[in-house]
């Protein structure tokens, strides 16, 4: 496998799973915070990020695109979302009815990642096995 890309794809999915995992710490964090007098919800956006490495050309082929990943550009933390604003009086700009939402498309998005990641060395396993 040295000097190929096999593992590309599956080394892009790690990092999003792994971004998806500190958004749901983020997420959680919200939620513990709630009632926290001026506590600014945190966020993570992985999404953004890969867009910038992947570049904005659709038309050129995924693959090619992946290959060409810097897996150290896809380093993520979370980061402070709307810090100057609040609809509430005591500063806290935590909405418990979105973050119970976020926590669970994040859910989604984390168990989506993990199964296309066993897809991707099953299809690996299957191969080798030819």
């Amino acid at each position: 496998m040295i000097g190929t890309n096999a593992f590309d794809y599956i080394n892009v999915l790690e990092k999003a799973a792994d971004a998806s995992w500190l958004r749901n710490e983020a997420i959680a964090n919200n939620i513990a915070n709630v009632d926290t007098p001026n506590y600014k919800r945190q966020d993570v956006d992985f999404e953004s990020v890969l867009a910038r490495e992947l570049g904005n050309n659709v038309l050129v082929d995924t693959d090619t695109k992946v290959s060409r990943v810097n897996l150290s550009h896809l380093r993520v933390g979370t980061y402070t979302d709307a810090a100057n604003f609040s609809y509430r009086l005591d500063g806290n700009n935590v909405d418990i009815e979105n973050e119970n939402v976020y926590l669970a498309q994040n859910q989604l998005k984390y168990q989506g990642l993990i199964k296309s990641i066993t897809q991707e060395f099953q299809n690996l396993q299957a191969v080798m096995r030819k």
